[in-house]
């Protein structure tokens, strides 16, 4: 087994409930309430460690929120380091309207970061032992624009595995100015990349020639309900999604990453693993609110596609 580290540079407390009805200006009376910790790296470290994996987050944390934070790992047995911020920790929120079954998400942009603050993580990142390093989220504001690209380097200099989840410029330079293991972008992402919409053979353009520039080993783009693709140097591998009854597409995207590096850092092969990730998303839309994938819907989705091969 080999170990993985989730970076998380601006995590944050997930809230979630449920109302008979979202309305405007009246009070909306929620139910079914659950507090999750939450961000990128953050989901990516629970979902690892859902699966049996050796997982840790490397996170920023800052005031109350930030203690409530660390406090929600514990409790479900993530192993974590929380580097002090002076800010508070971002708190978001998703409410689901059980009469339309829409849903309502409210995603602050969080704390500004000191380069002390962003230093000391740097720090951690080039002493930590990990196999695979995944700088998953947003870029705090304050936060230099190239820091991924510092990580995956100290990352590679000590060979291990870099792998980027991000957006904005925290993907676009981090790929213009280094190597990446994996990157993991959203339809929407790579489209922001490329500075224009993309149809399926658009996708099929960017992601090769991310592969064929060296900037990344393998490119896995999600899609949400119109599947994924895998382009690494062996060509692409092109799948749909899997049909589910959807509850909530919170944490899809994370669950769909951290399944994926599990079954890599277990030795998976990539098609596989690909596969897994695939399952993992599909399952974490079965689940409601913030709540990501679960093991045993996961495990069942990917047997499900391995007899159906």
């Amino acid at each position: 087994m080999k170990s993985v580290l989730a970076v998380a540079l601006n995590p944050a407390v997930d809230i979630s409930g449920e109302a008979d009805s979202v309305q405007h200006t009246h009070k909306v009376r929620m139910k079914n309430d659950r507090f999750d910790p939450g961000g990128g790296g953050v989901n990516v470290a629970r979902v690892v460690t859902m699966f049996g994996g050796d997982a840790e987050a490397l996170l920023l944390a800052g005031g109350e929120m930030g203690a409530l934070l660390q406090r929600l790992l514990k409790e479900r047995g993530v192993r974590h380091r929380a580097l002090p911020i002076a800010g508070q920790t971002r708190v978001s929120f998703n409410a689901r309207d059980l009469t339309t079954g829409r849903e309502y998400r409210f995603v602050p942009k969080g704390p500004s970061v000191r380069p002390e603050e962003v230093l000391a993580c740097l720090d951690m990142v080039a002493a930590h032992g990990g196999d695979y390093v995944v700088a998953s989220g947003s870029l705090p504001e304050g936060c230099p624009a190239d820091v991924y690209v510092e990580m995956a380097k100290v990352t590679e200099a000590r060979g291990a595995r870099f792998v980027l989840d991000s957006s904005g410029d925290g993907l676009r330079i981090t790929l213009e100015k280094t190597r990446v293991f994996l990157v993991k972008p959203s339809i929407g992402e790579l489209e922001q990349f490329a500075g224009r919409k993309l149809g399926e053979e658009g996708v099929h353009e960017v992601a090769r020639d991310l592969v064929s520039s060296g900037a990344a080993e393998l490119v896995a783009v999600t899609m949400g309900a119109g599947g994924a693709l895998l382009a690494s140097a062996d060509g692409l591998v092109r799948l749909p999604a899997i049909h589910v009854t959807q509850q909530s597409a919170v944490g899809a995207g994370d669950s769909f990453l951290g399944a994926m590096v599990w079954a890599l850092s277990e030795g998976k092969a990539t098609a596989d693993a690909f596969r897994f990730g695939i399952a993992a998303g599909a399952a974490a839309v079965m689940t409601p609110g913030t709540e990501l994938c679960r093991r045993e819907d996961a495990l069942a989705l990917f047997e499900g596609m391995a007899r159906g091969r």
